[in-house]
C-alpha cells in the first residue's frame, strides 16, 4: 500500500510533579502507509514543539505503539501496556536515559484514518518525572 497523506491533530499534556500541566496542541500534515500488520504515521516536527529538524513516526501495531524519532533528535520509545522500557534520548548536547511504562494503549487506525491514545509514565536518569498523555487523531487529505 503507497503512502496515504493525513491531516494529524495530535494533543500532548505533560504532567510533572510540582508544575503544571503543560499541554501541547499541534495540527499538521504528515503520512501514514500499512506495513503488514503495522500503520506508520509520519510527520515532520516544528518550531512549535521545539523539536524542528526531527522526523517522528508512530508505528501502531496489534502488540502495541512504538514512537521513534530521527534526525536532529534521536530517540524510541516501545508502549506496550504494563510494560517499561527503556532508551537513550539522543541530542545535540548529549544522551540521557528514559524509561517509560505504558498504562493506556489504545488504537484503531485503518485506510479511513483513526485515532491513537497513549498514556505513561517517565522516567529520566532513573527519577520520576510524571505522566504524559498523547492522542492522535488521523484524517485523511482527499
Amino acid at each position: 500500500m503507497s503512502r496515504i497523506p493525513v491531516m494529524l491533530s495530535i494533543r500532548g499534556v505533560q504532567n510533572y510533579q510540582d508544575a503544571e500541566p503543560d499541554v501541547i496542541e499541534l495540527t499538521t500534515e504528515g503520512t501514514m502507509e500499512k506495513q503488514k500488520e503495522v500503520w506508520e504515521i509520519t510527520y515532520e516536527e516544528s518550531d512549535l514543539t521545539g523539536l524542528a529538524g526531527t522526523t517522528t513516526a508512530f508505528r501502531v501495531g496489534p502488540r502495541g505503539v512504538v514512537l521513534k524519532r530521527t534526525g536532529k533528535l534521536e530517540n524510541q520509545m516501545i508502549f506496550m501496556e504494563g510494560r517499561r522500557h527503556e532508551s537513550l534520548y539522543q541530542i545535540d548536547i548529549g544522551a540521557l536515559m528514559i524509561a517509560v511504562k505504558a498504562t493506556k494503549v489504545q488504537s484503531a487506525v485503518n485506510e479511513q484514518g483513526g485515532t491513537v491514545d497513549i498514556h505513561y509514565q517517565i522516567e529520566i536518569e532513573d527519577t520520576a518525572m510524571g505522566t504524559v498523555e498523547y492522542h492522535l487523531d488521523i484524517q485523511p487529505v482527499s
